[in-house]
C-alpha cells in the first residue's frame, strides 16, 4: 500500500512522540511501584465522582 508523504511523517511523528512519552515516564516513575501509591491513593477524600465524570 502506497502512502502520501506528509502520511508516513505524520504517522512517525506520533510513533516519536509517543516514544517519548513511554521514555519520560518511565524515566519518572524511577523503581516505584504500583503498591507504592496506596500512602497516596488511601489519603485522597472519600467522594462521589462528579456527574460529568460518570459515563
Amino acid at each position: 500500500m502506497k502512502l502520501p508523504t506528509s502520511v508516513k511523517k505524520a504517522v512517525a511523528e506520533k510513533v516519536g512522540s509517543l516514544r517519548t512519552a513511554n521514555d519520560f515516564l518511565r524515566e519518572r516513575a524511577g523503581t516505584a511501584k504500583p503498591k507504592d501509591m496506596l500512602k497516596y491513593l488511601r489519603r485522597a477524600p472519600k467522594v462521589a465522582p462528579n456527574a460529568d465524570d460518570v459515563s
